[in-house]
């Protein structure tokens, strides 16, 4: 009866922390960035083609993120400054197709927050990067009766640091990123 109960514990704290995969929701979540434009304005804009999974516990702890970004499908508001972005003076999109990051390290910093470092890999160069995390929320989906968390995560890049533009006088080499995220559990 002892050895029973045992291994019924044992199997049942595996199960609490067993991983899961998560999908982002590109209706419910976007990749967003914002540039200093003539260091007196701030130039804002996202990637409207995104893939972004998870694989994390129920309550979004040691989650392991993998990112691909569709560099072509970047939108500013303003289609002559898009197109210009994705020639080869910035993102280079024919040669460039995608940026990626692969997360390697979770390390929580509060209740409901986090800081996540990875690769980033961005026309052709990658570096490691930060990003300050929060987990929203976490609930149960009444249509589909799977969990859904919401997550924001938060950083800033030196653009120069991956050859994407020039050394322009009129634009800030730091990039700020922020991505909502609406995680559906799979």
């Amino acid at each position: 009866m002892k050895k029973t109960f045992l291994a019924l514990a044992f199997l049942t704290s595996l199960m609490m922390v067993a991983q899961s995969t998560w999908k982002s929701d590109g209706a419910h979540s976007k990749v967003g960035f914002a540039i200093t434009h003539l260091m007196i304005s701030e130039v804002e804009g996202h990637f409207s083609e995104f893939d972004i999974t998870a694989t994390a516990t129920d309550t979004f702890d040691e989650a392991e993120f993998s990112v691909d970004i569709k560099t072509a499908s970047i939108d500013t508001d303003n289609d002559r400054r898009n197109n210009h972005l994705r020639s080869a003076d910035f993102f280079d999109v024919e040669k460039f197709p995608s940026i990626t990051f692969k997360s390697s390290s979770f390390e929580k910093t509060g209740e409901k927050t986090f800081e996540l470092t990875g690769d980033l890999t961005m026309h052709g160069v990658t570096k490691t990067v930060s990003l300050e995390g929060k987990v929203n929320g976490i609930i149960t989906d009444q249509r589909s009766q799977k969990l859904k968390a919401g997550l924001k995560l938060t950083g800033t890049i030196n653009r120069l640091e991956f050859g994407v533009g020039g050394d322009m006088a009129s634009l800030g080499d730091d990039v700020e990123m922020t991505i909502h995220l609406e995680m559906a559990q799979q």
